[in-house]
């Protein structure tokens, strides 16, 4: 893959990928409170699909959300809960809300 940068872009509330430069993909999320963040949405440009993206999203904005410790997380975003499902190792992050499928 060429040069994949992702980050937060935290005035348009999203995790945002670039490819070479060009926005590739986001994951968009909302704050509530102080201690969860909502995943809504995540989106990868056609011309990007397949190269690993939508992951690398994932994978940085948990990381991110483990990282400053504060907040849990609740997937309303396919795309996001099946990430996690697929790696269980951020399990711990999900809000209890999350875990009775809210």
């Amino acid at each position: 893959m060429s040069d994949l940068e992702v980050s937060n872009n935290t005035e348009l509330h999203r995790y945002e990928a670039r490819l070479d430069g060009e926005l590739a993909g986001f994951s968009a999320y909302e704050l509530k409170d102080d201690s969860v963040i909502i995943f809504t949405h995540t989106e990868v440009d056609d011309a990007f699909e397949g190269k690993g993206v939508g992951g690398a999203i994932a994978r940085f904005a948990l990381a991110d959300v483990r990282a400053a410790g504060n907040r849990r997380v609740v997937p309303r975003c396919p795309f996001i809960k099946s990430w996690i499902d697929k790696h269980p190792e951020y399990a711990d992050l999900l809000s209890d809300r999350s875990r009775g499928g809210g």
